[in-house]
């Protein structure tokens, strides 16, 4: 067992002898998943009174998703595209709702509930400096692969091997490509670009740093990109357990769209804000 299991196990354990009810909140190890995990968290603690447990930066995809299905914590927010072709191992589905449904049916095997997505799509974006591209007439993906000279592009360790990445995208568009994609962390793509080691680079829709305008998005124009919604995934016993969570959870469906989820990681990402504090102030905002 490695560290990071075992230490969900010894919490799990703690949270099964406190006689209390609460609500144990997870999410994934990058900005955006905190965020939205802190969020919920202050949503139900001021809903329902009830305490909750925060179990965040737990890590990736198929941790957060073991720790759902064992009942180390009780939701987490997750996306369709990630649930579909990582979890369920599916085909690419490219109708958002099919792809929601398409999900449900698959997660209830292990009595997981996917609620109504929180309104944003967290899509791939293929990023180029705005200085560079405005000047060439430079829009959309169509026009980047008519422009005479190929692409540096840097992307992510994942984005060559998965089924809705690099080769996809370069067979959809006929994008030339100058070279492999140098692989990289992804917080690692904007100094690429800035430092212009990179031309393009395989970002998300809601990066915090696509807030700033050196940064412009090329228009998946032909639509390759699947739907990335976003949406609390919880435990089925949970929900009978705490009756009002998933009402209360609910008030948070369509409360987040794509340039407030970009907004809220900017103020941690670009601004260096505490993730806590803007949190409470997106809270704020519209109770």
């Amino acid at each position: 067992m490695d560290r990071a299991a075992f230490l969900l196990l010894v919490a799990a354990l703690a949270a099964g002898c406190s006689s209390r009810p609460r609500v144990v909140v997870g999410s994934k190890n990058f900005t955006e998943q905190v965020l939205l995990g802190e969020i919920v968290a202050g949503h139900i603690e001021r809903r329902l009174g009830i305490e909750v447990d925060r179990r965040l930066n737990l890590g990736g995809t198929l941790l957060a998703h073991e720790a759902l299905k064992s009942g180390s914590i009780d939701l987490y927010p997750e996306y369709t595209g990630t649930a579909l072709t990582a979890v369920l191992k599916q085909a690419v589905v490219k109708d958002p709702g099919a792809a929601l449904e398409r999900v449900r049916e698959g997660y209830r095997q292990w009595r997981l509930e996917w609620l109504a997505p929180l309104g944003f799509n967290n899509s791939f974006a293929m990023v180029v400096l705005a200085g560079s591209a405005r000047p060439q007439g430079l829009r959309t993906l169509s026009d980047a692969a008519r422009r005479p000279d190929p692409w540096r592009l840097g992307a992510g360790y994942e984005f060559a091997q998965r089924p809705d990445g690099l080769n996809g995208l370069v067979r959809t568009y006929g994008l030339r490509l100058k070279g492999e994609p140098v692989a990289m962390d992804l917080g690692l793509l904007y100094p690429a670009l800035q430092a212009r080691n990179i031309e393009m680079a395989a970002a998300n829709a809601t990066d915090g740093m696509l807030a700033r305008p050196e940064f412009l998005v090329l228009e998946d124009d032909r639509r390759y990109f699947p739907p990335y919604q976003c949406a609390i995934v919880v435990r089925r016993d949970t929900l009978d357990r705490h009756p009002g969570l998933q009402a209360a959870l609910e008030e948070l469906s369509g409360r987040i769209s794509d340039f407030e989820m970009r907004r809220l990681n900017a103020a941690v990402d670009v601004e260096h804000r505490p993730l806590p504090e803007v949190a409470r102030e997106f809270l704020n905002a519209w109770k």
